[in-house]
């Protein structure tokens, strides 16, 4: 078992072996392996079925420096912690796969520091391109301008600053939000209130304003005390809970800039005995993978995150093919909303839960 190990290790499969092996010139296995079209199908399938019999496996490395592509892209989210940014990684590794790229995944911790490192990492990787959603403590912008200043393929997915002039691709927050909150008007909830996400961060900030341009838009009050300034995580739903019930006239309902702070929001109101939805009406957005196993389940904004992934490779690899330029590309795709009515909002039960 050795002697073969290190007869496998010490001996690899040439193009020049599978050209022997099959009478053709090594220049006719390149292009086949490479998929020219000057090469037949039938010829290609030779190629193939012969370089999987004898093992021979391209060396990428040396691929890259003669295209000067490594055929692999980094990708920076701000967490694994939430199935969200999981359902992005697999809709862009869906398309990746299929285009022969690799890719590197960082995760930022929602740091501005990590979120740098991250960036030098992939540069000493030699990637070609970098999808990003931008960590939530995140203010200065420099580490990504200075990419799209070098034309370093870079594009944006969810969170995304239309101000610094990177492509990206987004869900249409602002909709999302408005139709949440109007679903909860219609249900016959009076005092809508809103849990929202950090105010620089720009999806965060549609979210606001479409919560805020529903209840204008059915001749509501925008109360500025129902409005709990958050930063997207269990623990601010529940705080924000315990100040509402502080006020003299709590809500009786709440829209939740994500689902993470809704799962605290609930958690907290069940503990106080509080019906939902009867007495109390709650939506998230994201639709998180626990949204529905939730007891009530918790209505939600579907993000379309397999989508987006996918649509996030196909502007970068776009963005590559140009060497990073912009001109003539598409640089911003925004997605539907989808509104997922469950239980947790569905106070008079006239929408059927999804």
């Amino acid at each position: 078992m050795c002697k073969r190990l290190y007869t496998a290790l010490s001996y690899k499969t040439t193009i020049q072996d599978i050209a022997k092996e099959l009478n053709l010139t090594s220049a006719t296995i390149s292009r086949a392996l490479h998929n020219n079209p000057r090469i037949s199908e039938q010829t290609r399938k030779l190629v193939f079925d012969a370089a999987k019999r004898l093992e021979y496996s391209r060396n990428r490395i040396a691929s890259s420096l003669r295209s000067g592509r490594s055929h692999t892209i980094g990708v920076i989210i701000p967490t694994a912690q939430r199935s969200f940014f999981g359902s992005v990684v697999h809709g862009i590794q869906t398309v990746a796969k299929t285009n022969g790229y690799s890719i590197l995944l960082y995760q930022s911790e929602e740091t501005t520091e990590l979120e740098i490192k991250a960036i030098e990492a992939f540069l000493g990787a030699r990637v070609d391109g970098i999808l990003a959603s931008i960590a939530n403590s995140t203010t200065d912008y420099t580490h990504f301008t200075e990419l799209l200043r070098r034309k370093i393929p870079i594009v944006f997915f969810d969170r995304a600053d239309d101000s610094l002039g990177i492509p990206c691709v987004v869900i249409d927050d602002y909709k999302g939000a408005f139709d949440a909150t109007e679903h909860l008007i219609q249900q016959g909830y009076e005092r809508i209130a809103h849990v929202s996400g950090q105010q620089h961060i720009k999806i965060f900030r549609e979210r606001m304003k479409g919560y805020k341009d529903a209840l204008k838009a059915h001749g509501m009050e925008v109360r500025e005390e129902y409005i709990f300034m958050g930063d997207i995580s269990i623990e601010c739903g529940r705080k924000a809970v315990d100040y509402y019930f502080d006020l003299t006239q709590p809500p009786d309902a709440v829209f939740a800039a994500e689902d993470y702070t809704a799962l605290g929001v609930m958690k907290r109101l069940r503990e106080r005995n509080i019906d939902i939805p009867g007495e109390f009406g709650l939506i998230g957005f994201a639709n998180e993978s626990f949204s529905e196993y939730m007891t009530p389940a918790l209505s939600s904004v579907d993000q379309q995150t397999v989508q987006m992934g996918m649509e996030a490779f196909k502007m970068l690899a776009d963005l590559i093919s140009k060497n990073g330029v912009t001109t003539d590309i598409k640089t911003k795709v925004v997605l539907e909303p989808v509104l997922y009515l469950r239980q947790s909002s569905l106070k008079n039960g006239s929408v059927k839960a999804s």
